[in-house]
């Protein structure tokens, strides 16, 4: 039997039951909570973990459950506010937020898909947020001890079906001279200087969004003309993985050097710019100019290429890169039996 008590002007339901969690939830009124307390019981009765919308007594939002796993991971690792697990969540609850969760349907998930396609999201983008939403769903209901349908495993294949999903691959799109020139040229003219010389600065440093966004003034060095990139993506190793960049005079975008001194000094940051805003307008300046599956982080793929074809050797390439294992490097080449006859230097 159900205790029920009134606290504090609230009526508290309470259900235990051998081999299962408490279950408490708080009501305005006596009624309220005796029915909710009916429901669980129950669910129980039956064998089963109480349903989602029996232990939240009523609609259980995706926005309110990705909540509840944000605060679930406070306990051990927080979800960074500038990390793409963050933005994956945001996305996730901006468009499927207001839907219970424990009713979401297949149909749900491919509608969702359909417009991150739509969005210019890619099948191995989509497959990540999905991803991502089943993991919420799966650590929410064991923390709630609740039952919330495997709505992930059922859309699969149609997502498969319909291609809105896949695996990564490897791009190797790469954006030519004219391109190029036109996106810096539209970001500069549209959304200003500062998001056209991050553009210039990925191409010129082979650094990632993240990396770029975060490089601060007391990370330069003068004397050597070197730029402290902290934090460096690594496969064992992010936190402390810090490394010293040199900014090269001779790039396809120019000095960066002087590019990083014209900045103002107005933050400590040297590009005090959201990375998901550079991100968004770089996308928008290849729709305008109808460049077709261009990416931000293809610049990185351009940068590395570039300075292979300008004759550096894989060692000096990978103090730019950051790239812990040369095997890893190999990719970034794209060398062609013809440009064997430009000798060793490539020129």
């Amino acid at each position: 039997m159900a205790s029920i008590i009134q606290h504090r002007g609230k009526w508290r339901a309470q259900v235990r039951r051998k081999g299962f969690p408490v279950y408490t939830k708080t009501w305005d009124t006596k009624a309220q909570a005796e029915r909710w307390a009916r429901q669980v019981e129950a669910d129980i009765e039956r064998g089963l973990r109480p349903s989602a919308t029996a232990v939240a007594g009523g609609s259980y939002t995706v926005a309110a459950m990705i909540e509840d796993y944000r605060r679930l991971r406070e306990a051990s690792r927080p979800v960074r506010d500038t990390s793409t697990e963050h933005y994956n969540l945001v996305r996730l609850a901006g468009y499927l937020g207001d839907l219970d969760a424990s009713r979401l349907r297949p149909e749900d998930l491919v509608g969702y898909a359909q417009r991150r396609a739509d969005e210019g999201a890619g099948p191995y983008t989509v497959n990540t947020e999905v991803s991502k939403l089943g993991t919420v769903m799966r650590m929410v209901a064991s923390l709630k001890h609740m039952t919330l349908p495997d709505v992930v495993h059922q859309a699969r294949p149609l997502l498969n079906h319909l291609k809105l999903i896949g695996g990564g691959g490897r791009r190797e799109r790469r954006p030519t001279d004219d391109e190029l020139a036109r996106v810096i040229a539209h970001m500069e003219a549209t959304y200003g200087l500062l998001y056209a010389d991050a553009v210039r600065f990925a191409v010129g440093t082979a650094m990632r969004r993240g990396e770029i966004v975060r490089v601060t003034w007391g990370d330069l060095d003068d004397k050597r003309r070197l730029i402290l990139v902290r934090d460096r993506k690594d496969p064992r190793q992010k936190a402390g993985n810090d490394q010293w960049v040199p900014l090269l005079a001779d790039t396809a975008t120019g000095d960066m050097w002087d590019l990083v001194q014209r900045q103002p000094r107005t933050s400590d940051r040297i590009f005090p710019i959201h990375e998901q805003t550079l991100t968004k307008y770089f996308t928008w300046t290849c729709r305008a100019l109808a460049i077709p599956d261009l990416h931000l982080h293809d610049l990185r793929h351009h940068a590395i290429s570039l300075l292979f074809e300008q004759g550096y050797r894989i060692e000096q390439v990978a103090l730019v890169s950051g790239h812990r294992s040369w095997q890893h490097l190999k990719r970034y080449t794209n060398l062609r039996p013809e440009d064997l006859h430009k000798g060793p230097s490539g020129r």
